[in-house]
């Protein structure tokens, strides 16, 4: 497993590298204008998408699917093969679906526009590239379920390098064409790498799923309806919508405010939410593992597993925070003050990458407590009404708080959300899925986090000693880390101990 999250989370940076010169190309093309804020209102669409079709709805209702098709493989005895059957019951159904609901976006997008941003001036704009972007609701569900199912058979490169791929498309797409079409562009990027998307897994999927059609079809028509019943599907569907609802209302509510304001919000999530993409490898890697105890009726092999991912994720997150509040404006004006992206955008988009940090341990955790509640192989409500709560408290406190604070202020009630979501989750955990002790977790997380005070302070006083955006970058990247270990080496931090104990024994053993 190791391994594989090493291997999984190196993608995922050349990935999220890639995302960053996206952006930069946007933002240096674009600004922060009306323009790029119809880019980012269509940019909704793949969002959601991806959140419900690849990395959380799919992921949440496949992975199970299969780990427990692969278990009775693994006994043996059954024709025809659970895994084919399973694939020839799912994957036309669904496909035929999305792509309805495709077009119907594509019918539906001034409304939809409407509906996300109503305080936009010149709508049209954002409506063209929603219609590009609505491709991706039919490509993303396909990218989805083979990467599900690479996931539940324990290949994890495979469905890492999709965004690779994907942000691929979107960077050839935008500079070979934005001169002609514009931030169309980018919105025709976003369909095309969605395509590169499917075609990098597809080698692979059906390697490991070869199919049958005379052996499956029986068993298509026996065990399709009741993994697309809307008993299973409902809460997970209506978990990851809640759960992205709060981009809507952070656009819904920037909408209003001058032009740019979602374009700062969108570049400073985009920034600050990278040391929760690879916090989360280790979730992903370890979703198989759970789910197959979880069918084996090994609760207490789950229990650990899952405390020891939130332990692990949370320490991963907390670093990444404190480099993020230590180092904000000088990552900003690195990463984009060029072109249209002037000096007051950076220090507007750093303000908010501040702000909207405070809440990267609420959104991991929201991410890996989800996991398990849907890994019993039963429907849970729970997490919806997690998220409810938390989606209640961002839009209220986002109303109370935008036109004081503005940008900062949505950011501000994103975080007091999620972490309103994160905290209900882990209290209902033990209960409803893993018994899983809060107390323990809490503890185990309350070390890292004071280790990430201490580092955010000792960063944002070295990057001020050092003159220069990229030099007070370097030495705030050199600071951070060595003070957040240090200091939870002091305070007995389980995970900041172990790693210690690892570097002692690969040194020694390098000798």
């Amino acid at each position: 497993m190791a391994r594989a999250a090493g291997g999984a989370a190196g993608l995922t940076v050349v990935a999220a590298v890639l995302g960053l010169v996206r952006d930069q190309a946007i933002a240096r093309l674009f600004g922060a204008s009306h323009a790029s804020d119809a880019f980012l209102i269509a940019w909704t669409v793949p969002e959601m998408a991806a959140t419900l079709l690849i990395e959380d709805g799919m992921a949440l209702l496949l992975v199970p699917a299969f780990s427990l098709a692969l278990t009775r493989r693994a006994a043996g005895g059954l024709a025809p093969d659970p895994v084919r059957a399973l694939v020839a019951a799912t994957l036309p159904r669904l496909s035929a679906a999305l792509a309805c609901v495709g077009a119907l976006l594509v019918w539906g997008a001034p409304w939809a526009v409407g509906v996300l941003a109503p305080g936009l001036d010149d709508p049209r704009l954002a409506v063209d590239c929603t219609r590009l972007t609505a491709v991706t609701v039919l490509t993303f569900g396909i990218t989805g379920y083979f990467s599900a199912a690479l996931r539940a058979h324990g290949r994890f490169l495979a469905p890492a390098g999709v965004y690779i791929a994907y942000n691929i498309g979107i960077i050839g797409m935008t500079l070979a064409l934005h001169s002609v079409w514009g931030v169309r562009a980018a919105a025709a990027g976003v369909a095309v790498g969605s395509v590169l998307m499917i075609l990098t897994l597809l080698p692979t999927f059906v390697a490991l799923v070869p199919g049958r059609r005379g052996r499956v079809r029986r068993a298509a028509r026996e065990r399709g309806p009741a993994l697309l019943g809307a008993a299973v599907l409902a809460p997970v569907v209506l978990f990851v919508v809640s759960r992205q609802s709060q981009v809507f209302v952070e656009r819904f509510l920037a909408s209003s405010l001058p032009d740019g304001a979602i374009s700062h919000l969108n570049y400073a999530q985009k920034v600050a939410q990278l040391p929760m993409v690879l916090s989360m490898m280790i979730c992903t890697v370890t979703f198989p593992v759970v789910a197959r105890a979880m069918a084996a009726g090994d609760r207490e092999g789950a229990r650990r597993r899952v405390e020891r991912d939130l332990a692990l994720a949370g320490t991963v997150v907390l670093l990444g925070t404190a480099t993020v509040l230590g180092c904000a404006p000088q990552i900003v004006e690195v990463l984009f003050q060029r072109g249209a992206f002037d000096a007051a955008d950076t220090a507007a988009t750093a303000g908010v990458m501040r702000v909207y940090a405070l809440g990267l341990l609420g959104h991991t955790l929201v991410g890996a407590l989800c996991r398990p509640f849907f890994s019993a192989g039963r429907p849970t409500w729970y997490p919806l009404g997690a998220m409810g709560a938390g989606l209640l408290v961002t839009t209220g406190a986002g109303l109370v708080l935008t036109a004081p604070f503005g940008v900062e202020g949505i950011a501000a009630a994103n975080a007091a959300g999620i972490s309103t979501a994160a905290l209900a989750m882990l209290l209902g955990l033990r209960s409803r899925a893993v018994a899983v002790r809060a107390g323990s977790v809490a503890l185990s997380l309350a070390r890292p986090a004071a280790a990430a005070a201490v580092a955010a302070l000792a960063g944002r006083a070295a990057v001020g000693l050092v003159p220069g955006a990229l030099p007070g970058l370097a030495a705030g990247c050199v600071v951070v880390p060595l003070a957040f270990l240090l200091t939870a080496l002091a305070l007995r931090a389980p995970e900041a101990v172990h790693l210690l104990a690892l570097i002692r024994q690969r040194f020694t053993h390098g000798r």
